[in-house]
C-alpha cells in the first residue's frame, strides 16, 4: 500500500499520537510506503478564503467555480496543492482523529474543505447519461480509506442502541458524504473507546487491534454503500420505491448493515 496518514490531534504525547506512531511502524514493518499530514504540527490553515484560489477579493467568491478554475489553471494555494499531490500518490487514506462533540476537529474538517475541490475530488460527468459521477464513482475511485477514531465513551454507547448514537451514523457525513461521494471505498472504522481512561493493558490491546486492521486493510470488505448510478436511485437521487422502506436515515443507503463499532 501507499498510505497517506491524515492525523488531527494537538498533542503527540496523547493516546492518538502513540497509536499513530504504532501504526506507521506497522506499515513500515509490513513493507508499505507512507506519507503523513500531521495537521496541528503543520499548523494547517482550515479556513477557505479567496487567497486559496488567487481570486480577486473585490469580486464575489463562488467557491465551487473559483476552486475549480484555480485547480485547472494551477493557481491553488501551494499548501493545498501539496496535500493533493500526497493524496494522488496514495492508494489508501487513514483518517485519524479524536471524536470531539460527535465529529471531526475543526482543523480536519478544514482540510477536506480546502483540499477536496471541484476538479480534483469531484466534478466528473458521465458523457452517455449526463449524470454526475459520484457516490462510488468519481475522481478518487480506486482508493480506499479507514477512519481511526478515539472516544471517551464506552464502545457500547456508540453502538446501535447506545445513547451516543451509532458510530457509523455519526461518521456518515465523512464516510458517505465525503469519501464515498468522491469514489473512495471506505472500510469499517476502528474505534478506540474509553480513551481518557486507557491503561497500559488497554493501550496494548488497542495497538494490537490497529496492527491487525492495517495488516488486513487491503482485503477488508468496504462498507456496503449504495452506488448512485447503478439503479438504486431515480433521477432525483431518491431511492426507488420498490426498495424496502426500512431502515430510513443513513441506514437506507447501505445494501447490507455495517458491523458494530467494537467488531
Amino acid at each position: 500500500m501507499k498510505v497517506l496518514w491524515l492525523f488531527a490531534h494537538p498533542d503527540q504525547r496523547s493516546l492518538s499520537g502513540a497509536l499513530k506512531t504504532e501504526g506507521l511502524r506497522a506499515l513500515a514493518t509490513d513493507g508499505h510506503q507512507h506519507q503523513v499530514s500531521d495537521l496541528y504540527a503543520m499548523k494547517w490553515n482550515p479556513v477557505v478564503d479567496a487567497a486559496d484560489y488567487d481570486h480577486d477579493p473585490s469580486d464575489r467568491l463562488l467557491v465551487g467555480a473559483a476552486s475549480e478554475h484555480a485547480y485547472t489553471h494551477g493557481k491553488l494555494s501551494p499548501d493545498i496543492a501539496a496535500e493533493q499531490q500526497k493524496l494522488t500518490w496514495a492508494d489508501t487514506l487513514i483518517v485519524q482523529f479524536p471524536l470531539w462533540w460527535y465529529g471531526m476537529p475543526a482543523i480536519l474538517k478544514g482540510w477536506f474543505d480546502r483540499v477536496f475541490v471541484k476538479g480534483f475530488a469531484f466534478g466528473l460527468t458521465d458523457p452517455a447519461t449526463g449524470r454526475p459521477r459520484r457516490y462510488g464513482d468519481g475522481r478518487l475511485t480506486g482508493k480506499r480509506a479507514m477512519v481511526l477514531t478515539t472516544a471517551g465513551a464506552r464502545a457500547a454507547t456508540l453502538g446501535p442502541r447506545g445513547v451516543s448514537g451509532d458510530l457509523n451514523d455519526l461518521l456518515f457525513p465523512l464516510q458517505h458524504g465525503t469519501l464515498w461521494y468522491t469514489g473512495i471505498s471506505v472500510v469499517p472504522p476502528l474505534l478506540i473507546p474509553s480513551a481518557d481512561r486507557a491503561t497500559p493493558t488497554a493501550y496494548a490491546a488497542a495497538a494490537a487491534r490497529l496492527r491487525e486492521r492495517l495488516r488486513t486493510l487491503p482485503t477488508t470488505d468496504p462498507l456496503a454503500f449504495r452506488h448512485q448510478n447503478t439503479g438504486d436511485y431515480d433521477d432525483n437521487l431518491l431511492l426507488h420505491p420498490h426498495l424496502p422502506p426500512a431502515p430510513t436515515g443513513p441506514g437506507a443507503h447501505y445494501t447490507s448493515p455495517p458491523p458494530p463499532p467494537h467488531a
